[in-house]
């Protein structure tokens, strides 16, 4: 008797759930189907690893840059991020570059400049038009009403265009800002943290960077603004703390120099025109009402007797 062949018979399997599964299917006996395991998480996570991110470039520089800065090597630290800088992405629906937004920057100060020239001359009109006016003009005072209001408004201050990486932009100029106080190059040290700050306000670092290069060009005002900015911002951080206390002594130390300063020219001056009259500022003393913190003058004649 002719063996039977085997043939595959559908009636009772679950077709339409193969169908869904594609290939890999099993066909149980009994009619049973057996779907493969689904993978869908793990191919979730891949296809996000394989994701790039247009700063991925940068971040990689910067990491180069940090080793070369942290085996002393700022020249090339300094090339891996600038680099990186280069590499961030920055244009139409991103944002300004560096030296696009110091552009802006100095643009709108020169513009506030102006606007204070343009005060001052307004001032010096008005000077003049009430030295000359007989203050019947009601009309007149009006309008030096209307121009004080105007006058008394602050100017407004820059407001920087916001940069979709910013914050890692920022990051990026601080620390080649790093590598130009290293380098002793501490003008376009302070142009990068100026960078870093209107790209992110609440970066510390930045501000503290800022605040070293300032004190090494004597800037001692500004160095101890920035380290004031920084301890505001971060009140744990005991850099800026130590900085803050140190600069403030400093500074008061070179008031009170340009105080002696001042006062040594302006006694000077005085006794040069005193002379005239056989007369000098020793035949004068100043004395100090503690309570009211106001002065007193008197006059000693014979000061300069001998």
């Amino acid at each position: 008797m002719p063996a039977e062949k085997n043939q595959f018979n559908s009636e009772g399997f679950d077709l339409s759930a193969a169908a869904e599964a594609g290939g890999g299917v099993v066909y149980e006996i009994g009619g049973g189907v057996t779907l493969p395991t689904s993978n869908d998480g793990d191919d979730q996570l891949k296809e996000k690893a394989d994701e790039s991110s247009p700063t991925d470039e940068s971040e990689r520089l910067k990491a180069l840059g940090n080793d070369q800065f942290k085996k002393g090597n700022h020249l090339d630290a300094y090339d891996y991020y600038t680099d990186a800088i280069v590499a961030c992405p920055s244009g139409d629906g991103i944002g300004p570059t560096g030296e696009e937004l110091l552009k802006l920057r100095d643009e709108f100060e020169e513009q506030n400049r102006e606007k204070m020239m343009e005060r001052q001359r307004k001032e010096m009109e008005k000077r003049r038009s009430r030295h000359n006016s007989n203050g019947d003009n009601k009309m007149g005072e009006d309008e030096e009403e209307e121009g004080v209001e105007e006058d008394d408004q602050a100017l407004p201050k820059f407001s920087s265009p916001r940069h979709f990486y910013g914050p890692k932009l920022a990051v990026y100029h601080a620390n080649r800002a790093a590598t130009l106080l290293h380098l002793g190059r501490y003008g376009e040290c302070i142009e990068d943290c100026d960078v870093s700050i209107l790209l992110n306000p609440t970066y510390v670092k930045a501000y503290l960077r800022r605040s070293t290069a300032h004190e090494r060009t004597d800037n001692t005002e500004e160095a101890l603004a920035d380290a004031k900015r920084a301890y505001e911002l971060d009140p744990s951080n005991g850099a800026a703390r130590k900085n803050v206390q140190r600069l403030q002594k400093i500074e008061n130390e070179r008031m009170e120099k340009l105080k002696e300063e001042t006062m040594g020219k302006l006694k000077d001056l005085g006794n040069s025109l005193l002379g005239n009259f056989g007369l000098s500022l020793d035949n004068f003393n100043a004395v100090q009402d503690p309570k009211t913190g106001g002065y007193s003058i008197s006059f000693n004649q014979n000061s300069n007797k001998k």
